[in-house]
Protein backbone atom coordinates (compact mmCIF):
# COMPACT_ATOMS: atom_id res chain seq x y z
CA UNK A 1 0.00 0.00 0.00
CA UNK A 2 1.22 3.34 -1.23
CA UNK A 3 1.35 6.23 1.56
CA UNK A 4 -0.23 9.37 0.06
CA UNK A 5 1.79 12.34 1.66
CA UNK A 6 -0.41 15.51 1.83
CA UNK A 7 0.32 18.76 -0.11
CA UNK A 8 2.79 20.45 3.03
CA UNK A 9 1.42 23.80 4.74
CA UNK A 10 2.65 26.09 6.97
CA UNK A 11 1.73 24.94 10.36
CA UNK A 12 0.86 28.51 12.00
CA UNK A 13 -2.45 28.43 10.71
CA UNK A 14 -2.80 25.91 13.75
CA UNK A 15 -3.45 29.09 16.26
CA UNK A 16 -5.16 32.05 15.56
CA UNK A 17 -2.90 35.25 14.15
CA UNK A 18 -3.03 36.85 17.04
CA UNK A 19 -1.66 33.93 19.73
CA UNK A 20 0.83 33.42 16.70
CA UNK A 21 2.35 37.02 16.81
CA UNK A 22 2.35 37.13 21.19
CA UNK A 23 4.47 33.53 20.74
CA UNK A 24 6.87 35.17 18.47
CA UNK A 25 7.17 38.90 20.24
CA UNK A 26 7.60 36.50 23.40
CA UNK A 27 10.80 34.68 22.12
CA UNK A 28 12.27 37.36 20.29
CA UNK A 29 12.54 39.41 23.72
CA UNK A 30 13.26 36.29 25.78
CA UNK A 31 15.78 35.03 23.05
CA UNK A 32 17.11 38.18 21.56
CA UNK A 33 16.32 36.98 18.44
CA UNK A 34 15.26 38.92 15.30
CA UNK A 35 10.97 38.64 14.91
CA UNK A 36 11.63 36.78 11.33
CA UNK A 37 13.72 33.68 13.19
CA UNK A 38 11.28 34.19 15.77
CA UNK A 39 8.23 33.26 13.55
CA UNK A 40 10.28 30.17 11.76
CA UNK A 41 10.62 29.00 15.58
CA UNK A 42 6.93 29.16 16.28
CA UNK A 43 5.89 27.35 12.89
CA UNK A 44 8.29 24.84 13.42
CA UNK A 45 6.98 23.73 17.20
CA UNK A 46 3.52 24.09 15.55
CA UNK A 47 4.75 21.68 12.90
CA UNK A 48 6.62 19.39 15.62
CA UNK A 49 3.36 19.42 18.10
CA UNK A 50 0.92 18.57 14.94
CA UNK A 51 3.26 15.38 14.22
CA UNK A 52 3.00 14.62 17.61
CA UNK A 53 -0.52 14.84 17.27
CA UNK A 54 -0.86 13.09 14.08
CA UNK A 55 1.61 9.87 15.12
CA UNK A 56 1.75 9.39 19.07
CA UNK A 57 3.50 5.80 18.65
CA UNK A 58 6.79 7.79 17.07
CA UNK A 59 9.62 8.92 18.75
CA UNK A 60 9.28 12.03 17.89
CA UNK A 61 11.36 15.13 19.81
CA UNK A 62 12.05 18.63 19.40
CA UNK A 63 15.32 20.62 18.07
CA UNK A 64 16.81 23.30 20.22
CA UNK A 65 14.91 25.84 18.62
CA UNK A 66 11.89 24.42 18.21
CA UNK A 67 11.83 23.69 21.88
CA UNK A 68 11.87 26.93 22.79
CA UNK A 69 8.57 27.57 20.57
CA UNK A 70 7.46 24.54 22.49
CA UNK A 71 8.22 26.54 25.66
CA UNK A 72 6.70 29.64 24.84
CA UNK A 73 3.58 28.31 23.94
CA UNK A 74 3.33 25.95 27.44
CA UNK A 75 3.53 29.26 29.07
CA UNK A 76 0.40 30.20 27.78
CA UNK A 77 -1.32 27.19 29.36
CA UNK A 78 -5.40 27.86 28.42
CA UNK A 79 -4.38 28.52 25.15
CA UNK A 80 -1.98 25.57 24.95
CA UNK A 81 -4.49 23.26 26.70
CA UNK A 82 -7.14 24.26 23.99
CA UNK A 83 -4.71 23.40 21.10
CA UNK A 84 -3.41 20.23 22.35
CA UNK A 85 -7.05 19.00 22.68
CA UNK A 86 -8.08 20.41 19.88
CA UNK A 87 -5.70 18.89 17.11
CA UNK A 88 -4.61 16.21 19.02
CA UNK A 89 -7.95 15.30 21.24
CA UNK A 90 -5.29 14.82 24.40
CA UNK A 91 -2.63 17.16 26.33
CA UNK A 92 0.51 16.90 24.99
CA UNK A 93 3.11 17.01 27.45
CA UNK A 94 6.58 17.88 27.99
CA UNK A 95 8.37 15.48 29.27
CA UNK A 96 12.06 16.00 29.96
CA UNK A 97 13.84 12.99 30.20
CA UNK A 98 16.30 14.26 33.05
CA UNK A 99 15.07 11.94 35.82
CA UNK A 100 17.79 9.94 37.73
CA UNK A 101 17.21 6.21 35.74
CA UNK A 102 14.92 7.70 33.07
CA UNK A 103 15.49 5.63 30.14
CA UNK A 104 17.82 7.31 27.58
CA UNK A 105 16.61 9.34 24.35
CA UNK A 106 18.78 7.81 21.69
CA UNK A 107 21.91 6.58 20.96
CA UNK A 108 21.37 8.23 17.03
CA UNK A 109 19.82 11.60 18.01
CA UNK A 110 20.34 12.18 13.98
CA UNK A 111 17.80 9.10 14.05
CA UNK A 112 15.26 10.80 15.71
CA UNK A 113 15.90 14.30 14.31
CA UNK A 114 15.08 12.52 10.84
CA UNK A 115 11.81 10.39 12.28
CA UNK A 116 10.24 13.82 13.40
CA UNK A 117 11.30 15.71 10.26
CA UNK A 118 9.55 12.81 8.19
CA UNK A 119 6.34 13.04 10.53
CA UNK A 120 6.14 16.72 10.39
CA UNK A 121 6.34 16.39 6.99
CA UNK A 122 3.76 13.23 6.67
CA UNK A 123 0.97 15.23 8.50
CA UNK A 124 1.20 17.89 6.23
CA UNK A 125 3.70 20.74 7.35
CA UNK A 126 6.59 22.60 5.69
CA UNK A 127 9.56 21.27 7.58
CA UNK A 128 12.42 24.45 7.93
CA UNK A 129 15.79 22.81 7.57
CA UNK A 130 17.25 25.47 8.99
CA UNK A 131 16.27 24.38 12.85
CA UNK A 132 16.24 20.90 12.59
CA UNK A 133 19.85 20.83 11.40
CA UNK A 134 22.32 18.17 13.16
CA UNK A 135 23.56 21.59 15.24
CA UNK A 136 20.58 22.84 16.28
CA UNK A 137 18.70 19.12 17.10
CA UNK A 138 19.42 19.43 20.97
CA UNK A 139 17.07 20.36 23.55
CA UNK A 140 19.31 21.54 25.71
CA UNK A 141 16.97 23.55 28.36
CA UNK A 142 15.55 20.49 29.20
CA UNK A 143 18.94 18.43 29.45
CA UNK A 144 21.98 18.27 28.47
CA UNK A 145 21.87 15.48 26.05
CA UNK A 146 18.83 16.99 24.38
CA UNK A 147 16.59 14.70 25.70
CA UNK A 148 12.71 15.60 25.97
CA UNK A 149 9.81 14.44 24.35
CA UNK A 150 6.13 14.70 23.80
CA UNK A 151 3.87 12.48 26.41
CA UNK A 152 2.87 8.95 24.13
CA UNK A 153 -0.35 7.77 22.73
CA UNK A 154 -1.79 8.23 26.29
CA UNK A 155 -1.06 11.44 27.20
CA UNK A 156 0.36 10.80 30.21
CA UNK A 157 4.21 10.88 31.08
CA UNK A 158 4.45 6.91 31.68
CA UNK A 159 8.07 5.60 30.19
CA UNK A 160 6.46 2.90 27.89
CA UNK A 161 3.98 5.83 26.15
CA UNK A 162 6.70 7.93 25.24
CA UNK A 163 7.29 9.49 22.10
CA UNK A 164 10.85 9.93 21.94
Amino acid sequence: MTEVIPDCAPARTLISAELFDRLCHRITIDENVELGFAAQIVDQALAFLGACARFPGNRLAPSKPVDIGWHAFILYTLEYEAFCHRVAGRFIHHVPQDVPGAPEHSKNPASVRDCTVDAIRRAGYIVDPELWTSDAYSCGTCHEDGNCAASGVDGNENTENRTA
